[in-house]
């Protein structure tokens, strides 16, 4: 795989500085049951990277020191840590919203067949990876089958509340583009969304997160192999808008890697880019306590152009209506 660090380290992005942290964002692994070619993780099936119990034991403390109010849990597939579940129970038992970034396709994988009624039964919110409505596209993208098993997934949800009016589940889904352009006005895009997915499948949800894909890992990788890395990054850079520095999510959240190493976001911590603190290479959760980190500088390099282009992309969708 081309690494792609060389190519952005020496940017002009302009500095930024974090407000008060209000979400703790964990990477429990980088195993998933999918090779999908947007990753920015380069997360599959024979990765084994995974989260200890002992580094979840150091999350659930950062949880009960710090005013973190939201648990975004992440992967690979996270779901496919024996400890997730552990997870997501302390972070309800201590009030703290809880947000699992699923595939869809977990929970039809063997063992997790209780999943989807375990993540209702504690009103975890999801937010689902569905790149596409049309079938053939996300199977480009994902895999063969992955969108009828998506399809059959979300049925599922609904079946037990998600996206169902009054029913306080929450299941929202994420798009990104097909390859290397920016993704639509994400106002319309949900509309389609909502008008397609209801009348072919009976599907339900209650919004729509539209990401820019980012040109890190494995896409990264796959636009230099295209000769389209350049190219790519001069229609982040020309589409910039300064005005969404105020939202970008690494203003308000930390991402932890499965050892338990803090960085600006998830995706700093797939370039190994750790989070700078009180002059240290790189610090680990356990070590900030409930340490204040509002102003601290956050690491910049042109991938950020990713997030603050267009409409501006987050964990949370786009950042500009």
């Amino acid at each position: 795989m081309h690494a792609t660090l060389p190519l952005i380290e020496v940017s002009d992005f302009p500095a930024v500085r974090r407000k008060r942290l209000d979400t703790l964002q964990v990477n429990l692994g980088y195993k998933c049951n999918q090779t999908c070619v947007h990753c920015h993780v380069n997360a599959g099936p024979t990765r084994t990277e995974m989260m200890s119990r002992e580094i979840i034991s150091e999350v659930i403390a950062f949880l009960k020191s710090s005013r973190v109010k939201t648990l975004d849990v992440t992967g690979g597939a996270p779901e496919l840590n024996p400890h997730f579940r552990g997870l997501v129970l302390a972070g309800r038992n201590l009030g703290v919203h809880v947000m699992d970034r699923c595939n869809l396709t977990i929970l039809e994988q063997p063992g997790q067949e209780d999943l989807a009624r375990f993540l209702a039964d504690h009103a975890v919110e999801v937010v689902a990876s569905l790149p596409c409505y049309l079938g053939a596209n996300v199977d480009a993208q994902r895999g063969k089958g992955v969108f009828e098993a998506s399809i059959r997934a979300l049925k599922t949800l609904n079946a037990l509340g998600y996206g169902q009016p009054g029913s306080g589940l929450v299941l929202n889904l994420v798009y990104n583009p097909q390859g290397a352009s920016l993704p639509p006005a994400q106002g319309k895009l949900e509309q389609d969304y909502h008008r397609h997915l209801g009348e072919q499948f009976g599907v339900v949800f209650n919004h729509l997160y539209v990401l820019t894909n980012m040109p890190i890992q494995r896409f990264g990788s796959m636009l230099i192999s295209k000769g389209q890395f350049e190219h790519y990054m001069d229609l982040l850079k020309n589409a910039y808008q300064p005005e969404n520095l105020e939202s970008v999510m690494c203003r308000n959240l930390i991402s932890v890697d499965w050892r338990g190493y803090v960085y600006d976001c998830d995706f700093n911590q797939m370039l190994g880019l750790p989070l700078r603190y009180k002059g240290r290479p790189r610090v680990r959760l356990r070590d900030l306590g409930s340490a204040d980190l509002e102003g601290n500088p956050i690491v910049v390099m042109d991938h950020c152009y990713g997030c603050a282009a267009g409409q501006g992309s987050s964990c949370a969708g786009a950042l500009a209506a």
